[in-house]
């Protein structure tokens, strides 16, 4: 299993869809919220995408929930779940959905955990990185004894692995 995980991107297709297009092998493409950008935008695209607090057009669900292989996806922007300061929240939310991965954004900050047995993924912003100088996205896989979630550059430069297990 390979997921590509982009938020946060603040209507600049260009360097969306130049990350889409390096990735086009990966199972799932899933966007964070914030992309600013109308719902028709994505209608043609093979891409699961939720409404973050910049995001107007009211079609975006706030959240999706998708099986990939055996795992429950849960996909919101986090800002109605205070991610800024604290997973709990989220956290919860994921437990009632039995999700196995959680994937967010909101903080343009990049990060990922395992908390009770639940990954945790916020691929930064494509457009305006905080913590950081460089614009961010993740490729999540799979492996027999946990995650690794490998962070890029908008420039496809690798940044960080982090390696999780069950």
């Amino acid at each position: 299993m390979k997921l590509l995980i982009i938020s946060d991107t603040h209507q600049d297709t260009k360097t969306m869809e130049e990350v889409i297009q390096h990735h086009h092998e990966v199972d799932t493409i899933i966007h964070c919220g914030d992309s600013e950008l109308d719902f028709s935008y994505f209608a043609d695209k093979p891409i699961y995408v939720v409404r973050g607090n910049c995001d107007f057009d009211l079609q975006f669900p706030e959240e999706q929930v998708f099986k990939v292989g055996d795992e429950i996806v849960y996909v919101t922007h986090g800002h109605k779940h205070r991610v800024k300061s604290t997973l709990m929240p989220l956290s919860y939310r994921a437990q009632e959905l039995n999700a196995s991965i959680v994937c967010f954004g909101h903080s343009h900050l990049i990060g990922a955990e395992i908390n009770n047995g639940i990954l945790f993924v916020n691929p930064g912003s494509l457009h305006m990185p905080r913590g950081r100088k460089e614009k961010s996205y993740a490729i999540v896989k799979k492996h027999k004894d946990g995650w690794n979630v490998f962070f890029y550059s908008s420039e496809h430069i690798f940044i960080e692995n982090i390696i999780l297990k069950f």
